[in-house]
């Protein structure tokens, strides 16, 4: 016997107070919380826990956001007594607190796994690096050093690679910000918003979803759903939104305004800038780091058409220009941005699977150490605050994407970021194709080392020697240019002798 119920409305499932929503939250329970930095976080959910005045929660969230919205509201009334995040953020609570947290790199994929009842899954990210070795801080003492640090992970070989074991995230509730729901339970969201919230809404037991508006069925087309209303539980429709941007990005060089005298710091960092955009190819697909790799992407060649990909879901971004303030529209360095027609919105979870999946051709990062063959280290220093990898040790597993570092030559007091082997924690092992500085451009081979390729203008092999860490080859063509220098340098001195 087939039963067909017409009432689409289940009773019970939509609340007009968010309170209502979540006052049966208990003590102790392990929340899933959307939202990158402050895109996306579902503000009437958290200021309604707020007043319920739970405490002793686990929360799961990309990162913090900022000290006085959001999480942050819940850190500073210490409701939030863990805290697993892939990022610090601009919380200085978060920061100064540390929790017992946990930094994880792999954070939407754990997340994914969870909803899909997988309950762990083999991944390259963050093979020999302290994740899988055991060490990364996951609790201070006040003086600074580990009070509790991770355990070795599993690593299992396939078809010739090391992989590490993660365990899947799951949880009891999850709060969740979306644009708009059906009054079947259907959820759409809106541009970036999408993020963190849309492997949040299948991981938990109980998915409580804020929107924007509430509309009849039909109002948007099966297809068109993000998630089915099989993964909403209750849904509730918020009455104001801040809607906080943390950094906004304008272009303010049409504008006419005074030149300003470059340092020598904005000389060097342009430099690198230019060169890190010849790296740039027609057609391909790049995610490009917070800093010098990003702004490159303002010297990418008029005759080419690059797709830059955020790790927190857009492909076929744009710099930020006047109208680049929307809220639902950020970078992974929580910057406003535009986007390209044709572009593409997708949650955080399918952005690190294109990522990982070896669909982006280049990626572009900062780092602090680099070594001869290729280990990269950008996300830790041992005795200071972590702010977390981030989505780097994913951008740098895959082995079908080339890795690109940029980054000054040398540290504060002339120190070498160039080595034999790095001596700070790695964010990936042999990962690094190429390394472009203010002096010099090497190539990186996994078993050889480096290869000189180019140097900058003024400045010779035996110079980048200097201030280089390790040994490396001279690319045939530069020791060619080498010596016919000094040949001139010779005759020119003979003929010019007393």
């Amino acid at each position: 016997c087939l039963f067909i119920s017409h009432n689409i409305q289940r009773p019970g499932r939509f609340y007009s107070d968010p309170l209502d929503a979540v006052k049966d939250i208990p003590n102790g329970a392990t929340i899933l919380v959307g939202g990158f930095g402050l895109c996306g976080i579902p503000e009437n959910l958290i200021n309604s826990l707020l007043k319920t005045g739970v405490k002793s929660l686990t929360a799961v969230s990309n990162n913090a956001g900022v000290d006085d919205f959001g999480l942050g509201l819940l850190l500073r009334t210490k409701q939030i007594k863990r805290m697993i995040s892939s990022y610090v953020g601009e919380n200085v609570e978060f920061e100064r607190q540390y929790l017992s947290g946990e930094l994880e790199g792999t954070l939407a994929e754990r997340i994914r796994a969870g909803g899909a009842g997988v309950p762990a899954f083999f991944t390259a990210t963050g093979y020999g690096t302290l994740i899988q070795e055991g060490g990364s801080p996951i609790k201070y003492n006040k003086d600074g050093t580990i009070a509790i640090a991770s355990e070795p992970r599993e690593v299992c070989e396939f078809n010739g690679r090391h992989y590490i074991m993660e365990k899947s995230i799951t949880g009891d509730f999850a709060l969740v910000k979306a644009w708009k729901a059906d009054k079947a339970g259907n959820v759409i969201f809106r541009k970036t918003a999408r993020n963190f919230n849309q492997p949040m809404c299948k991981a938990a037991k109980i998915t409580i979803v804020e929107v924007e508006e509430i509309v009849d069925v039909g109002t948007f087309a099966a297809e068109d759903i993000h998630i089915p209303s099989i993964y909403v539980h209750r849904i509730v429709k918020g009455d104001r939104y801040e809607k906080r941007i943390e950094v906004r990005w304008l272009d303010l060089s049409g504008q006419a305004e005074k030149p300003k005298p470059k340092k020598d710091s904005d000389v060097v960092r342009e430099r690198i800038i230019r060169r890190a955009a010849l790296e740039f190819e027609d057609g391909m697909y790049a995610n490009l780091g917070i800093g010098i790799p990003m702004l490159a992407s303002n010297f990418i060649k008029p005759d080419i058409t690059v797709h830059l990909q955020s790790e927190n879901g857009i492909l076929g971004l744009v710099m930020p220009n006047e109208i680049s303030s929307h809220f639902t529209l950020t970078l992974s360095g929580k910057e406003t941005v535009t986007v390209l027609p044709g572009a593409a919105y997708f949650s955080s979870d399918d952005s690190f699977a294109m990522i990982r999946g070896g669909h982006i051709n280049l990626t572009m990062l900062g780092a602090m150490q680099v070594s001869k063959y290729g280990d990269l280290a950008n996300w830790m220093i041992p005795g200071k605050m972590v702010k977390g990898m981030g989505g780097a040790m994913d951008l740098v597993a895959s082995a079908g994407t080339k890795v690109v570092v940029t980054m000054e030559h040398s540290a504060k007091g002339g120190k070498h970021k160039i080595l034999e082997k790095c001596n700070l924690p790695l964010t990936g092992k042999q990962c690094v194709d190429r390394i472009i500085t203010e002096k010099a451009v090497f190539d990186v081979d996994k078993d050889k080392g480096l290869t000189l390729i180019e140097v900058w203008e003024g400045l010779t092999p035996d110079d980048i020697k200097k201030c280089t860490g390790t040994d490396f080859e001279v690319n045939d063509i530069i020791a060619e240019l080498q010596k016919l220098l000094i040949i001139l340098y010779t005759l020119h001195h003979s003929f010019h002798s007393p």
